[in-house]
């Protein structure tokens, strides 16, 4: 019965918390953003003065040059002719519900009402930073499914996303709670051991409401007594979980750092590998085989080694990234130089959500030019999720998913640390550049 509560609860909380921080969030009218500026982010090619024009469902109509292209009669056209647009920043690797700060013991006093409270806080942070679509990989209680629906139901605000609920893991592997004492008896809500037990996982949590599945095929860096090159789930746990998924409609994204995992999740069919840090080259080469996805998480890095140990983070766990975060971004290069999909993922959570785009310059340093690194976050990582005909780009039948800059990101990248105006399916979430 306490779990069914806290769920519950996390749900009531959700809906306190949405009346407390915003009205209704509005609706979409027809209109049109005129774009000094627009990134066509298939061909990497910066368009002047061009229109976006959506319906009253939030959907592109048309886009073009402002000269030949025109809004529907009394619509709403928000000029941004001093700024450049770009499709709405897609991150595929959140955890929207948790924050650095709990981290190690601390985490053990957050309940899942306070986690979807927090959720609800990172949400918009999120989409006023630029991301109008994130994938959550990871939250307990189902809290993210809490925050998912609230946006979705127009109660609060925050990008789209793809939830996983409960991440599944084996027992005392990364997914699981390795804090308590035996006494305690506590096992966190994924744990599946053994191919049948994980089937019926993948069954539990899509029943709740995921959209997708999370796994640990690996140990980690912020759990307590693992290592991340140390396999957990086997190759046969894993064909399990990848084949019940599949046929259930969803796609499977797995945490694995260790060499030795990456490659039995490629050849398990796991959908998307997240971390990848210790792949070798048999690894990339089986990635591009599958067409299996890459997520390097490459940011979060600077993060735990300036921050992390005052975030309250393990020493244990500060010793593990140190080990592993410039391999990380070594490994990173070689899978982008030898023509392996990559996707945009930063395990916001581990650092503060709305930082999402500081992972920008971390990708141009180790290898990519810009629009790489640009089109990681939009067109690929639309491919990696699914979601490839609604988001990624400012194209007729996409979303009315948009931002703006003050500058040029393909001359300097970090001007998407700087996001001036966010809109989502045609409905304004910021704008700084009102009146400029």
């Amino acid at each position: 019965m306490r779990k069914v509560r806290l769920v519950l609860t996390a749900k009531v909380y959700l809906g306190v918390t949405a009346c407390l921080i915003c009205a209704a969030v509005s609706s979409a009218a027809p209109g049109a953003v005129r774009c000094g500026k627009l990134l066509d982010v298939r061909s990497g090619r910066l368009l002047s003065d061009q229109l976006v024009v959506f319906d009253d469902s939030g959907e592109i109509t048309a886009v073009g040059a402002a000269s030949s292209t025109k809004p529907p009669t009394g619509a709403t056209v928000v000029d941004l002719s001093a700024a450049t647009c770009l499709p709405g920043l897609i991150d595929v690797h959140t955890h929207v519900t948790m924050d650095p700060s709990s981290a190690g013991y601390a985490w053990l006093g957050i309940s899942a009402p306070r986690e979807a409270v927090t959720g609800v806080k990172n949400a918009r942070l999120t989409l006023r930073a630029g991301f109008t679509t994130i994938r959550n990989v990871g939250a307990y209680a189902f809290t993210d499914v809490a925050v998912r629906d609230g946006i979705n139901d127009g109660e609060i605000e925050g990008p789209r996303m793809l939830v996983s609920g409960p991440p599944l893991g084996i027992t005392g592997g990364h997914c699981d709670n390795n804090l308590l004492p035996f006494e305690f008896h506590f096992k966190a809500d994924g744990v599946a051991d053994g191919p049948w037990a994980a089937r019926a996982k993948v069954r539990e949590v899509i029943k709740y409401g995921a959209d997708m599945i999370k796994i640990c095929a690996s140990g980690g860096v912020l759990s307590k007594g693992d290592q991340p090159g140390t396999p957990q789930y086997t190759l046969e746990e894993m064909q399990a979980i990848a084949d019940e998924a599949h046929k259930l409609g969803r796609r499977v994204a797995a945490h694995a750092h260790g060499t030795q995992s990456i490659k039995d999740a490629i050849r398990a069919g796991i959908d998307t590998i997240e971390h990848s840090s210790l792949i070798d080259d048999e690894g990339i080469a089986l990635a591009k085989q599958h067409g299996t996805w890459l997520d390097f998480d490459i940011y979060n890095d600077d993060y735990i080694l300036q921050e992390g140990a005052k975030a309250g983070m393990l020493p244990e766990s500060i010793e593990k990234e140190k080990k592993i975060g410039r391999t990380q971004r070594e490994n990173f290069r070689r899978a982008f130089q030898a023509g392996a999909k990559m996707a945009f993922a930063t395990d916001a959570g581990v650092y503060p959500h709305g930082d999402n785009a500081r992972q920008f310059a971390k990708m141009v340093e180790w290898g990519m030019k810009p629009i790489d690194a640009i089109q990681a976050a939009t067109i690929n990582a639309a491919d990696a999720i699914g979601w490839s005909a609604k988001v990624g780009a400012l194209e007729p039948g996409h979303h009315a998913d948009l931002i703006a800059v003050s500058g040029d990101p393909l001359s300097d990248v970090r001007t998407l640390e700087s996001v001036k105006f966010v809109m989502k399916g045609g409905v304004i979430a910021r704008n700084d550049l009102a009146g400029k």
